[in-house]
């Protein structure tokens, strides 16, 4: 279920491209400025990254696609000038979960109890079905729900919930359902039970 139709891209361009521009580490810097100082303009990150305020711009746009970040007007305290509010980009839940929290390690430690008192590897990959189980009937009812030409689009937002960072968009054999991010991949290293499932 990573990957549907075709093989994982970004939509930035090929992985490859951005490893060897340094693309993505910029854009990690341009969300990790943003989850250290809260939501910010253009022009804040800019200064605090010391880009140009086109580049902070063209990484956001990628940020904005991924699902990363997202888009709001600033809220104006007393009068109002004229003109447009700037506006101010914020993390996203998925962006912030990207980042990295304790609930690896407490995964992680919950998997290793299973396996040493309820039965090894083979506890570990029944709750790894179990999860995947009741993971397929909430995407499979977002997706039953939703008009037919709607349907990948459905997906993508029901896995996006869950921390895949998902995106559909038409190809030319048919649609293609991408996941730019998986939420449990630091667990997987140790307990590839959860990718196995999947």
């Amino acid at each position: 279920m990573k990957n549907v139709g075709a093989a994982r891209e970004t939509p930035a361009g090929a992985p490859q491209e951005e490893l060897a521009t340094g693309e993505r580490s910029t854009r990690n810097r341009v969300a990790r400025s943003i989850l250290d100082h809260g939501q910010s303009t253009v022009a804040e990150l800019a200064g605090r990254l010391g880009l140009t305020q086109a580049a902070v711009r063209r990484h956001l746009d990628a940020l904005v696609t991924d699902g990363v970040v997202e888009a709001r007007e600033r809220r104006v305290y007393g009068a109002r000038t004229r003109g447009r509010p700037a506006k101010v980009f914020a993390l996203t839940d998925c962006g912030r979960d990207a980042f990295d929290q304790s609930y690896d390690t407490l995964a992680m430690d919950a998997l290793r109890w299973i396996a040493e008192r309820e039965g090894g590897d083979e506890a570990v990959a029944a709750f790894a079905r179990a999860r995947i189980a009741a993971q397929s009937t909430a995407y499979r009812k977002a997706v039953e729900q939703a008009a037919p030409e709607q349907r990948t689009e459905a997906l993508a937002k029901a896995l996006s919930a869950d921390g895949y960072a998902a995106t559909a968009r038409s190809a030319p054999t048919g649609e293609q359902l991408c996941q730019h991010h998986c939420p449990v991949a630091h667990v997987a290293e140790q307990f590839p039970q959860l990718c196995e499932a999947e």
